[in-house]
């Protein structure tokens, strides 16, 4: 393939317009840490309701990602990206004007339905019109999307609280309401913004190709590779190629799932999907400060340190980004969850041992930015472009559904558990046992998945099928 042909430019444009959901995606999930105790005063919420809050979102996600896949597969990977785009405005101006905590939480819940959505189309979208040699950075900037959109909600919380308490004084008992004395309103209503930049610039791009041809259309997926690659005989060489492993049936049906070598790719990806989570990235991200403070730093302390885990997970999913289509993936893997080791076994040795010994919280500190930066480097930039290149075009939607869901329920689930094991198991042994949870997702990178760099997404279908 004539590669110096290939338009790199174009393709990259249509993965950043697919990775703007990745920034809602982090934004809707981040926004909420900067609303809670004022929508907890406002209507003197009990715990439960507090809770519900909270957690409500992630309920919308866990529907959004069940969904995601069968309307990506019937409807096509732009019309869903357009209806998560809808979901995530119609939730940020519903927020803002919201008048009760019922109307709340079902914003909050139609919010979760875009993560849920958004988190499968996109980078399966970029997946599907990327090139092999450059796929793997590419669907990474989803990832790096979703950091940028953790550090924009805290950002502009920051920023909006600012404003709220600076004195200022607008016209208007709306403006004043929103701005000043329920500045949460802000908070949820700025993502309107990105959100209808999102909804917007959808419209500029093309149906995925692969898609279009697994649809019997090919007319329209040959103009738009012929676009990417520059050559009319290499477009139509890769319809030959997606066609030949295509069937006749355009629909998703749950009865290909069960086919040999297909569903041992779908039962992986599950696999890698929940243990990824309980490896204590999510854990670390959710409950940092918490467990800052319970080594004895000062609230202040700990909120700066999260600061900085934050931005130390953003600063390195670009390294990741740049590297992984020249690393591999699998090498990343192997690199990353080794250095989580150390760092999770460091951090549980801390909590055991370094107080007696009169170690300071910067300790601390620095095992908890090596472990971030393994995490972030390794299965944070990886788990997204595996699930997005294991399946076969017919199913990738249902299939990458089906790897998500698992991913959302092991999220659940590490959000609940982990105050449990801070309580019961200890700090130290909680870092103890995300540690030894790293053993078997590294035995099942070893073992059981395939190295997928610069291989087309049929080369990638082919090699499970051997299997």
């Amino acid at each position: 393939m004539g590669r110096a042909k290939q338009n790199i430019g174009y393709v990259i444009s249509l993965s950043v317009v697919a990775a703007i959901g990745g920034f809602l995606f982090g934004y809707d999930t981040a926004v909420i840490s900067g609303t809670v105790q004022q929508v907890t005063l406002q209507f003197d919420l009990n715990s439960m309701q507090i809770g519900w809050f909270v957690g409500c979102a992630l309920v919308g996600s866990i529907i959004g990602v069940s969904l995601a896949g069968m309307l990506s597969d019937r409807f096509g990977r732009k019309k869903t990206m357009i209806l998560s785009a809808l979901l995530f405005s119609v939730s940020a101006v519903g927020c803002a004007v919201s008048s009760g905590y019922t109307g709340l939480v079902i914003y909050r819940i139609l919010g979760g339905i875009g993560i849920g959505v958004v988190s499968i189309v996109s980078p399966m979208y970029i997946s599907e019109v990327s090139l092999p040699k450059y796929r793997g950075s590419l669907v990474s900037l989803y990832q790096l999307a979703i950091t940028i959109g953790f550090l924009g909600a805290y950002l502009a919380n920051f920023m909006l609280l600012k404003l709220s308490v600076s004195g200022y004084n607008p016209a208007g008992d709306l403006t004043g309401k929103i701005f000043v004395t329920e500045i949460w309103r802000a908070m949820f209503g700025a993502e309107t913004l990105p959100a209808i930049l999102f909804f917007s610039v959808i419209f500029f791009i093309p149906e995925s190709p692969r898609w279009l041809v697994v649809r019997q259309s090919e007319s329209k997926a040959r103009k738009i590779l012929t676009r990417i690659l520059r050559d009319e005989s290499e477009a139509d060489a890769q319809i030959t190629d997606i066609r030949s492993l295509s069937t006749s049936e355009t629909r998703s049906e749950w009865s290909m799932i069960f086919k040999p070598g297909i569903f041992r790719a779908v039962l992986i990806g599950a696999a890698i999907a929940v243990l990824g989570q309980f490896m204590g990235v999510n854990a670390v991200l959710y409950y940092g400060p918490k467990i800052f403070q319970d080594s004895g730093l000062s609230s202040g302390d700990s909120l700066f340190y999260q600061v900085l885990v934050g931005l130390v997970n953003m600063v390195t999913t670009v390294i990741a980004l740049i590297i992984i289509d020249k690393v591999g993936r699998k090498k990343l893997v192997y690199f990353g969850v080794t250095g989580m080791i150390i760092s999770l076994m460091a951090i549980g040795l801390y909590f055991l041992k370094g107080q007696a010994m009169g170690l300071s919280g910067i300790y601390l500190l620095v095992f908890f930015l090596v472990y971030i930066f393994s995490c972030a480097i390794s299965i944070c930039a990886v788990i997204w472009v595996l699930l997005s290149e294991m399946y076969p075009n017919n199913i990738r939607g249902l299939a990458m559904s089906i790897a998500g869901f698992s991913l959302w329920i092991g999220t659940y689930l590490i959000g609940q558990l982990t105050p449990w094991f801070l309580e019961h198991l200890t700090p130290a042994g909680t870092f103890f046992l995300f540690a030894l949870m790293c053993l078997p997702y590294l035995w099942l990178i070893w073992k059981k998945v395939p190295e997928t760099t610069g291989k087309t997404l049929e080369e990638i279908e082919r090699l499970w099928i051997k299997k």
